[in-house]
């Protein structure tokens, strides 16, 4: 198991891992099904990142050669109103005009 997984991960994934078994998983199958139940469990309580809720890019890169999501994320980082609803060119254009 992974040292970033709290004792309460571990205790869910023996459980789920044991449930599979019973339901006459392999035991390989069943870990799979245990770490990929308790990792999808982490990343929606925000307990570990991925590529769409971390980082807002190179801070020297240029704002156009950053990504959307990139540009969504220091947006708001910055609290921008209505960035969510924004395209790339006006996620800059709000970005360059706050600072």
């Amino acid at each position: 198991m992974p040292q970033a997984w709290s004792d309460k991960d571990e205790r869910q994934y023996e459980h789920i891992k044991k449930s599979a078994r019973d339901r006459g998983k392999s035991e390989e199958r069943a870990e799979e099904i245990a770490a990929r139940t308790v990792n999808k469990t982490r990343r929606e309580s925000g307990r570990t990142p991925n590529k769409s809720t971390q980082g807002t890019g190179n801070p020297s890169s240029p704002l156009e050669d950053r990504t959307l999501k990139e540009l969504k994320n220091l947006a708001s980082e910055r609290d921008i109103e209505g960035r969510s609803k924004m395209n790339k060119s006006q996620l800059v254009k709000a970005l360059r005009k706050q600072y």
